[in-house]
């Protein structure tokens, strides 16, 4: 019983420590990404051949990390929070290949301005490309393109994805019914993981 106060407290710090290296590491703009534990990660998995289901953009407010993301809504969520939602807390973190020249005070100050452009909207379960409702992908996708002009990843199709695979057809059977947009211009995570425009500057 006396060992158990100690091996808490050891367990706090070690969550206190991941949690201010990270802090310290992480930069404004920084695009971060998990497993989500969310009813349709596996379905984007299968359908898109990605270990990643969901992600956000690093954006620093008060001098502390929060990711804002499309979750329920678009909103601001604290760097440790959202981690800790990840399976096993893993996630990856990347940055523009030329952040040093591109993310510029002024850059990054666009990026937080543009925010305002999506906060609150709801989040999007049958991933149209409009402003109306905004998927994750999506969301990070039309902040660095509208406030910087960058696009980062190639958009496809839904045709272009695993379609095939029963827990993908569920999923759009529970989402679409039998009316799929199969063409709906669409931005994966795996997309913008892949995207030779950025570096990982964080894998734990």
């Amino acid at each position: 019983m006396t060992k158990l106060p100690t091996a808490i407290a050891l367990l706090l710090c070690a969550l206190s420590f991941n949690a201010s290296h990270a802090a310290a590491t992480l930069k404004d703009g920084d695009i971060i990404f998990h497993t989500s534990r969310s009813a349709q990660s596996v379905a984007v998995q299968r359908a898109t051949g990605s270990r990643y289901s969901h992600m956000g953009i690093v954006l620093l407010r008060d001098g502390k990390p929060y990711v804002f993301e499309a979750v329920a809504t678009v909103r601001y969520t604290p760097l440790a929070q959202w981690t800790a939602r990840g399976n096993g807390g893993h996630y990856v973190a990347k940055r523009l290949r030329d952040a040093d020249t591109l993310l510029t005070p002024a850059a990054v100050a666009r990026l937080h301005a543009r925010t305002a452009d999506f906060a609150g909207r709801p989040y999007d379960l049958t991933f149209e490309w409009s402003d109306g409702r905004i998927y994750c992908s999506e969301l990070v996708w039309k902040l660095y393109q509208r406030a910087l002009g960058v696009r980062i990843g190639e958009l496809q199709k839904i045709r272009a994805f695993n379609l095939a695979d029963p827990a993908v057809r569920a999923k759009m059977r529970e989402r679409y019914g039998d009316k799929v947009p199969m063409d709906e211009p669409v931005i994966s995570p795996v997309a913008m993981f892949d995207s030779p425009l950025l570096v990982t500057v964080e894998n734990r």
